[in-house]
């Protein structure tokens, strides 16, 4: 036998006992970055969740779209503002904001995971009561319609997961009213991994992972750690918020955490079903 095929055989059997382990239980992606812009990082994405469900993991994507609503926006001639990094979103931007993340991005990634083998449904936090909404305050500045998730409704996921379908979420919640807000897509994902006491969420990033003092990746980090590694400056700039939302929700019941670089082709694969990983897992 050729060592090549032996080595794709070795490959299939580092990954049976994280089949094994991970069978029935749902993991929570959430999809942006480079891995959204390239077309053939796209349809790796759309294989590997397939390749989740065939194997009998439940996954469930939630995805961002900044970027393609910063194109939308020009295009229309509707100017943006930002303020502490969000997006003031006022009901014409809002109008597209809703029409790109769960219009243009959303059914582009439902039809990506269905090219690939699998089934998905295109939803977004409007749908079936799945997302309520509130209007984010945030140091007295007026946001518009940007939101955070007041709760979570997992009864449509669930539904859908059990008939095999893999649910594709746009962050796009309803307040009370009706009214939609835009929101966070890294909150979103977190809020519904809480929500569904998901085994795994999964943040694919433009960044390798976490890294230490000499600029190695950790592999694992123990949530007990982080404020440590923040004081001596070895987490530090953009990473310290996402660092503590990880550690936020495993405290709140997800089994892990990953931060993993989505610019790696099967990046997701490779996490999950490899005894090393390619990431950072975040644990309790």
């Amino acid at each position: 036998m050729h060592e090549e095929e032996i080595r794709k055989a070795g490959v299939l059997v580092e990954a049976l006992p994280y089949i094994r382990r991970f069978r029935g239980q749902k993991v929570v992606i959430k999809y942006g970055g480079h891995a959204m812009a390239d077309d053939a990082l796209k349809r790796g994405f759309a294989q590997d969740i397939v390749l989740l469900a065939y194997v009998g993991l439940k996954p469930v994507v939630v995805h961002g779209g900044g970027p393609q609503i910063g194109e939308a926006l020009t295009r229309m001639g509707i100017e943006c503002r930002f303020v502490g990094g969000l997006r003031v979103t006022d009901a014409q931007t809002m109008d597209v904001v809703e029409m790109v993340l769960a219009g243009q991005v959303n059914k582009d990634i439902v039809g990506l995971i269905q090219a690939a083998g699998g089934r998905a449904v295109g939803l977004s936090g409007k749908d079936g009561g799945l997302m309520r909404a509130r209007k984010l305050e945030r140091g007295g500045a007026d946001l518009g319609q940007v939101g955070e998730v007041e709760h979570v409704d997992t009864t449509l996921l669930d539904a859908l997961m059990d008939q095999g379908f893999v649910p594709v979420i746009a962050p796009v919640g309803a307040g009370l009213g009706g009214e939609s807000y835009n929101i966070n897509a890294d909150t979103a994902a977190a809020e519904v991994a809480v929500a569904m006491r998901a085994s795994k969420l999964v943040f694919m990033t433009d960044v390798a992972g976490v890294q230490d003092a000499g600029g190695s990746l950790l592999s694992s980090l123990a949530a007990t750690e982080v404020e440590r590694l923040i004081t001596e400056g070895t987490i530090s700039g953009g990473m310290i918020p996402k660092v503590r939302g990880c550690c936020d929700v495993v405290a709140r019941g997800v089994g892990k955490v990953h931060i993993i670089d989505g610019r790696l082709p099967h990046a997701l694969l490779l996490e999950i079903f490899t005894d090393r990983g390619i990431g950072t897992e975040v644990v309790a």
